[in-house]
């Protein structure tokens, strides 16, 4: 007996179709399973997950000697997601079901010695591959991957199933599928209240003017201040004023977090802008992406959202410097033996430091007794290239006692400088229309040209900044960029000297330099 079902493998993060064949010849009075197709362990040990479950529902196992074969044989397979079809195929072998209905189905699934359905990684991605392959009809997943599953109701049926019994249930017709209009409200607005709110923090008008215009033309931002500024604060509120993700991007994005296992169960897609603040330990891999088996790093995680780092100068120097790639070019490739692994990452990066090691340079409560050579080389620790890629720099100071002890009205909440934000961004899709540029921090040489024109005036303040400041020339693009969102804001469409003159404003370490 010969049966065909269809599954999927990981690669990076996307998902490669497999055929999952299984020759039951009954030759041998052993139960023998031999699995081909490059397994990984987890995959070899299916076999004896897929014989409890088998006798633990009452079905059969083939006699004698059964050959499972993982098509295509030179992609390796990883992970228990392919017990479920494989389980399938053994019970179409002694005749629990119809061989027929196993060849138009894409199933995954592992399987717990009662016979059970345990959720696997990934089905998001599987799932947007299965509706683009016509040959498959049904898409069989673990009931508890079902929210991610759901983007595929609409092109084919999807059975969510929590043991064996119910996944043959769902290819004999005994099971009814998801609803497709469940995947309409996918899309829905964000719920805007689980992100602080800007209205909440008090003085620093000053960082929040910094935040509006980062979050206006996708730019990244350094904050330096003493320790309880409210640097970390600032930072968790961005994504509150970011606009709503587009369809594409909020696939893009939820993809990775299924990749990871990130996606809670009753979350099937990202819908806010991801934050993601990983600790100053982390290993370049961390942080990065890599392995044995290559997976996305925090970078990719923070894929159309937020990547804040915290103590800047307390990172490695080896893990700042690999961020210097993916800054610019908004991907990460990680490259291994078996190939070469690209993942997405365009975050906006937001950083923090002291001004000092003490942290009480400038502050006019505490007293830094920090040498001048101490100082110089707690700045060293962040080199000049990744400063120049880093479109702002705002200082804040220490609250005062009369900031401390308001009581008085909120300052402007997120709602309203997020409607600011979205305006300019509008402007900036209608800018960029049919090219892959989605915002001003994104703009190449050839964009600034085109956009960032100078008048005779602007032309000989930037001037007299190079020269005061010895700018580099990345430095000069990101002042230009900058000034173009500025000038967004204040919906100008030409560059004018006010918003050059705040652009340079916010190149505050390069001034020391």
């Amino acid at each position: 007996m010969l049966t065909h079902t269809g599954s999927a493998a990981l690669t990076g993060i996307e998902a490669i179709p497999l055929e999952v064949e299984v020759h039951a010849s009954g030759r041998g009075e052993q139960e023998i399973v031999s699995i081909v197709g490059l397994p990984d362990a987890a995959v070899k040990e299916s076999r004896e997950r897929i014989r409890s479950a088998l006798y633990s529902c009452g079905y059969e196992h083939p006699a004698g000697a059964t050959l499972v074969n993982l098509a295509p044989a030179d992609l390796k397979k990883e992970g228990a997601a392919f017990d479920l079809p494989i389980a399938l195929g053994l019970a179409a072998a002694t005749g629990a079901v119809d061989p027929v209905l196993l060849e138009d189905a894409m199933i995954l699934g592992e399987l717990a010695l009662d016979g059970g359905v345990r959720p696997v990684r990934g089905i998001l991605s599987v799932a947007l591959m299965a509706r683009e392959h016509k040959e498959f009809g049904k898409l069989i997943v673990p009931a508890k991957n079902v929210s991610e599953a759901i983007v595929a109701a609409s092109k084919l049926k999807v059975y969510p199933v929590a043991s064996l019994p119910e996944a043959i249930a769902a290819l004999r017709g005994e099971l009814l599928p998801v609803d497709p209009s469940a995947a309409d409200a996918l899309f829905a607005e964000p719920d805007w209240t689980d992100i602080p709110d800007f209205s909440e923090v008090k003085g620093q008008a000053a960082a929040k003017r910094a935040m509006e215009v980062a979050a206006a033309g996708g730019h990244n931002l350094l904050m330096i201040g003493p320790p309880g500024a409210g640097k970390s604060m600032l930072a968790k509120r961005l994504p509150g004023i970011l606009p709503p993700m587009t369809e594409a991007e909020t696939l893009a994005t939820s993809r990775i977090h299924s990749i990871m296992g990130l996606l809670p169960a009753d979350s099937p897609l990202v819908r806010t802008r991801p934050f993601r603040a990983p600790h100053h330990t982390v290993s370049d891999v961390g942080l990065i992406g890599g392995g044995s088996n290559p997976g996305p790093g925090e970078i990719s995680l923070a894929h159309n959202g937020v990547l804040f780092l915290d103590e800047l100068p307390e990172f490695k120097r080896t893990v700042l410097e690999v961020l210097r790639q993916p800054m610019e070019n908004g991907t990460v490739t990680i490259s291994r033996a078996a190939g070469s692994f690209t993942f997405p990452c365009e975050f906006m990066l937001i950083a923090a430091m002291n001004p000092c090691p003490c942290g009480h340079l400038g502050d006019r409560r505490h007293v830094c007794r920090c040498r001048q050579m101490q100082i110089q080389n707690y700045r060293a620790r962040i080199s000049g290239p990744l400063l120049d890629r880093i479109d702002l720099h705002v200082e804040l100071a220490a609250l005062s006692e009369d900031e401390l002890l308001a009581h008085g009205a909120k300052a402007e909440s997120s709602a309203s400088i997020r409607e600011r934000v979205m305006k300019a961004r509008a402007i900036q899709q209608e800018r960029f229309k049919g090219t892959r540029i989605t915002c001003n921090g994104r703009m190449e040489p050839a964009h600034l040209l085109k956009y960032c024109k100078l008048d005779p005036q602007t032309e000989t303040l930037i001037r007299h900044a190079i020269e005061e400041f010895g700018l580099s020339a990345r430095a000069y693009d990101r002042i230009l960029r900058v000034s173009r969102t500025i000038a967004d804001l204040a919906g100008s469409t030409a560059i004018r000297r006010e918003h050059l003159f705040e652009a340079i404003g916010y190149r505050s370490m390069d001034r020391r330099n």
